[in-house]
């Protein structure tokens, strides 16, 4: 009897297999120049499901919230694409020309190029931040016949409204006759936001287009951020089909009280709809 204990014991004990993954750094022609990207894809298995990952503002596809739900998805056997906008990363382009529309057209290049991926049988999206109004504007017009399942992360829908009041992150200017471009400083360095992102924003149809995506949505926000207000998520939930919400009590933009716990409820979402 002591010996079936320990044995059974034992065999709990055991850790659970994590799913080891191939990865390859890759550049394709973009709209505004080359699109840098990593493909990661499940070892051993010749069929999965993919999840396009978008990064925020102003970051790239090393961006902490972007490499923990990489990290997550593969360890599920979940084959990921992580990549750098246009004017940010590795990617060729001026952050100075970048706008939330070319955006849109870099994310709909890099679900072109996975649909060509030999074993992919589903294409899901995430986004955080700037890159989770993208994924929600690309799911809205592509639909659930070709976008499985979306994934928001804090989705900066309030970029409409900054550029409407005229500040951004702190940058002022004056909305209906914006300058050649505004300053912005970000991690040390100084960055050009154009003229362009500020009157393409103005009237950006966030929540008009997303509301066009019928498929299984999940939304993560932190009540505790100050960059996008949770209400944001609110209003999201309320144009879906009983999307599934998240709000973290004093969770921050980059989630970074527990950035493993978000890309972990992030992976199980995508998980569960995906297999």
């Amino acid at each position: 009897m002591k010996f079936l204990l320990m044995l059974i014991l034992s065999i709990f004990m055991i850790p659970f297999s994590i799913s080891s993954a191939q990865s390859s750094s890759f550049s394709i022609p973009g709209p505004n120049g080359n699109l840098s990207g990593i493909l990661n894809t499940p070892d051993n298995i010749s069929e999965f499901p993919l999840v396009i990952l978008s990064h925020g503002f102003t970051s790239s596809k090393e961006s902490d919230v972007i490499v923990a739900v990489d990290k997550a998805l593969t360890s599920l056997g979940i084959a990921t694409i992580r990549f750098d906008f246009d004017g940010h990363g590795e990617s060729d382009g001026d952050f100075q020309f970048m706008t939330v529309p070319k955006e849109i057209e870099d994310l709909k290049t890099i679900y072109k190029y996975a649909t060509s991926i030999e074993g992919v049988t589903s294409i899901s999206l995430l986004g955080h931040s700037q890159g989770g109004v993208v994924t929600s504007m690309v799911a809205g017009d592509l639909g659930k016949k070709k976008i499985k399942s979306v994934v928001l992360m804090a989705p900066a829908a309030i970029l409409r409204e900054d550029a409407i009041r005229g500040n951004t992150q702190g940058a002022i200017y004056d909305p209906l006759d914006p300058p050649e471009y505004v300053e912005l400083e970000k991690r040390g360095k100084t960055l050009k936001l154009g003229r362009d992102y500020i009157k393409t924003a103005f009237d950006l149809p966030i929540y008009e287009t997303a509301e066009g995506y019928r498929g299984d949505v999940c939304i993560i926000h932190g009540t505790g951020d100050r960059v996008v207000p949770y209400t944001v998520a609110l209003h999201y939930q309320h144009i879906y089909r009983n999307p599934e919400l998240h709000l973290i009590p004093r969770e921050d933009h980059g989630f970074s009280n527990d950035i493993d716990g978000a890309a972990k409820i992030a992976a199980e979402f995508l998980s569960r709809h995906l297999k």
